[in-house]
Formats: C-alpha cells, structure tokens, sequence
C-alpha cells in the first residue's frame, strides 16, 4: 500500500502542477521546469530517482522542488496508514481515494490559492456513490433510526441513511461556507471565501457526514485563527524591530510595526483550503475520538 501511495503521489504532482494552468495530466509527458527535457522513466521512480539525482535534473541540474518527493511520501504513509486503519476492505479504498484528492486541493491551494473543480466536483461525486457502498454512519444513521420506521430492508435502510447523511453534510458544508463567504463581503466589501472553497466543503460533507463535517469546520477555523493571529504577531515583532534601528522611540516603532501588521492582515489572502483539507484529513482519523473527549468533558 506504500509503494502504490508512491505511484499515485507522482501522479498527483502531476495534477498539482497542471490543473491550475488548465494543461492535460495525461499529455505531454513530465519535463523537467528549468530546461523542458523529457523526463525519462527511470529518471520519473518515486522517491528512489529523486534521492539517486539528489532533487537535480539529470540535464540542466535545475533543483527540483522538494515538494515533490514530500507529496509522494505523505500520499504513500496515507495509503499505508489506510490500510492499517481500516483493513483490507472497501473502507480503505474510499478513504485513500479520498486522502488522495484531499491532499492534492491542499498543496495546490497553498502554492496557488486554487480549488480545481477537477478534484472537487468528482469528488463530490464520489463520496455519494461511497455513501451507499460503505455507511457514513454519522449523525443522521444515528438520529433517525429511533425517530421513523423506514419501509426497507436492514442494508437498505442503511444505505438510505447513509447516502442521506452524505447529501446533508455536503449541503450543510457548503452551505456554511457559502454563508460566511457572503457575509465577510457585506462586512469587508472584499471576498473572502470563494466557490472553491465551498465546493471543497460539498465533498469533505460527502465522504465524512454530517458530525465529522461540523468537526472539520470548527477546527479549519480554530487553526486559521492561529494561523492568522501567529502570522500578524510575528510580522509586528519584525517591524518593529526594523523601525527600531531607525527610530529613537521605541513606542513609534511599536506602533509603525503595528501598522504594517494591519496591513498584512487587512490583504493578506489565506489559502483557508489549505485547513479545510488538513482538518479534513484529522477528521477522519481522529473526529470521533476528539468529539468524544470533548463530551466526555461536559
């Protein structure tokens, strides 16, 4: 299961690097970005041939980025981690189809600030017909058999709930995506959430369900939170450091250095997909144990 997360992270690079530009992942093959060679396929191994040409094109002996071979080892420990999690089953193939696509918005939203609807849309896709084949088991499959008495079979009514469950977290991601995106607009007068995003938020509810949806919604804004206030923070300490060297007072620099900060956090646009997809990925793994430590608190 490693080595196939491997072949499927080379490929992945692929679609992070030319989906954005709106190129094939099928054509032309791989080059490399520096001197445009073909890449020959003893030179394209995950991992193997980046470590035996040290991240250097074989040609021009152009660095290649080092994201390359961490996307293929993340999507290789993913598939890995799948697999032990879940077993050999149709479990682990939706959740490693669905690290994989998680992974790919991820890295292509932080070096972009792009959601393509090539990964989301069929994403969404996806997670529905994952729905019926492999139980969401969430809030709804939880809810509802106690509240009506459905006119199916055991394994239908399952999957009725199931898929029921995927449509509701998909609406309900999306949906409060959409709505915080509109409001920060009529507040800021600027965008601050776009479609991609909710299209990523319709997937996400689709394979996770309607509880590990509102999970990952609570903890995205949590660590962007952090995120935001460590790097406003961390850019007043800078320059007011700076304004220090040329302004005897101290409490003009601090407040010059405060004014750059605002500005930073006034027009800085943060890639919150980047989140999004990362609390995604702890959600399915680990929700369940977090909602359950956080109940057993109250």
């Amino acid at each position: 299961m490693f080595v196939l997360g491997l072949a499927f992270g080379s490929f992945l690079n692929v679609c992070i690097y030319r989906m954005p530009r709106g190129l094939s992942v099928v054509r032309p093959r791989s080059a490399c970005p520096g001197c445009g060679h073909l890449i020959a396929f003893y030179d394209n191994l995950p991992v193997l041939s980046c470590v035996i040409l040290r991240g250097r094109c074989r040609h021009c002996k152009t660095r290649i980025s080092p994201r390359y071979l961490l996307i293929e080892l993340l999507t290789g420990a993913l598939f890995a981690t799948c697999y032990w999690y879940f077993g050999l089953n149709l479990s682990t193939l939706k959740y490693c189809v669905f690290a994989f696509l998680l992974l790919g918005l991820i890295f292509t939203d932080a070096e972009t600030k792009l959601l393509p609807d090539k990964l989301t849309l069929p994403g969404f896709a996806l997670g529905v017909v994952f729905s019926l084949i492999v139980p969401v088991n969430d809030l709804a499959s939880q809810i509802l058999p106690g509240m009506v008495r459905l006119p199916f079979t055991v394994d239908n009514a399952v999957r009725i709930l199931s898929l029921t469950d995927s449509l509701l977290g998909a609406a309900l991601g999306a949906s409060f995506i959409y709505g915080a995106g509109a409001i920060y607009l009529r507040w800021r007068g600027m965008e601050g959430m776009g479609f991609g995003d909710v299209k990523l938020m319709a997937m996400v509810g689709s394979f996770l369900g309607m509880k590990l949806t509102i999970f990952t919604i609570f903890a995205a804004s949590l660590t962007g939170s952090l995120f935001g206030l460590t790097t406003v923070l961390v850019v007043w300490m800078k320059r007011t450091h700076r304004f220090m060297r040329r302004l005897a007072n101290a409490q003009a620099a601090r407040r010059r250095g405060w004014r750059s900060a605002q500005m930073v956090y006034q027009y800085y646009q943060m890639p919150f997909g980047v989140f999004l997809g990362s609390m995604a990925l702890v959600a399915f793994f680990f929700g369940n144990q977090f909602i359950g430590w956080y109940r057993r608190l109250w």
